[in-house]
């Protein structure tokens, strides 16, 4: 699937290389992308299509515009490919361990220490009640993306019984900011983006024309 491809975000000057025989993920230095385990990223974590390739980059460059590269980041969720995207550009990257987040406490998070910033790339979507989790958080700067919902398609289920995939929430904007203002943080910056599909039909081109994802810059009031 991948045979060939050479991926290029030209404003960002990131060429990721995918390699069909090995499946590895090789970025433009000629590093493999390791998980905290020592253990390769492979090509099935960017979930085999063009569009992740390309939400990195846009996540990348999102996180450069606020928060320095080298900062340490406690990013909400367990080791992934995106998070292992961000530690191969210098961001010091610590995952959670797979807690269920909506029945977090106030202070479970703390024994991870303090970091410069606290990352959550499509995690609310998943909870019954992220108000609790937001207000939880023990650092001061957040960088989330949310799913935006459509309208012309049913909120995500997940596939092959994987519950912990489905979204309970597809916000509108003005419903993730309102509740990001009232778990007692200040949105500074925010950004929409579509996610293409490279299928044909009807829904392929209004994914093309309307934003799904939004993401957000907010520190604690």
């Amino acid at each position: 699937m991948y045979k060939g491809w050479v991926i290029e975000e030209v404003d960002l000057d990131t060429i990721i290389s995918i390699s069909e025989s090995s499946a590895k993920i090789i970025d433009s230095e000629g590093r493999e992308f390791l998980s905290d385990s020592g253990l390769p990223v492979h090509a099935h974590d960017f979930a085999n299509d063009r569009w992740s390739i390309r939400r990195f980059n846009i996540t990348l460059a999102f996180l450069e515009k606020h928060i320095p590269g080298g900062s340490t980041i406690l990013d909400l969720g367990t080791v992934n490919g995106l998070g292992n995207f961000l530690a191969s550009k210098g961001y010091k990257v610590t995952n959670t361990q797979g807690e269920d987040f909506d029945y977090i406490r106030p202070l479970d998070l703390w024994p991870y220490g303090r970091h410069d910033a606290i990352t959550a790339f499509e995690i609310f979507e998943h909870l019954i009640d992220p108000f609790c989790l937001l207000r939880s958080l023990p650092d001061r700067r957040l960088v989330a993306s949310v799913p935006l919902r459509l309208w012309f398609t049913p909120a995500y289920r997940g596939r092959d019984g994987n519950l912990a995939g489905r979204h309970y929430h597809e916000f509108e904007d003005w419903q993730f900011l309102w509740l990001l203002d009232k778990a007692g943080w200040r949105v500074v910056d925010s950004i929409k983006i579509t996610s293409p599909s490279f299928t044909l039909g009807l829904r392929t081109l209004l994914r093309w024309a309307t934003p799904r994802y939004l993401f957000v810059y907010a520190e604690k009031k």
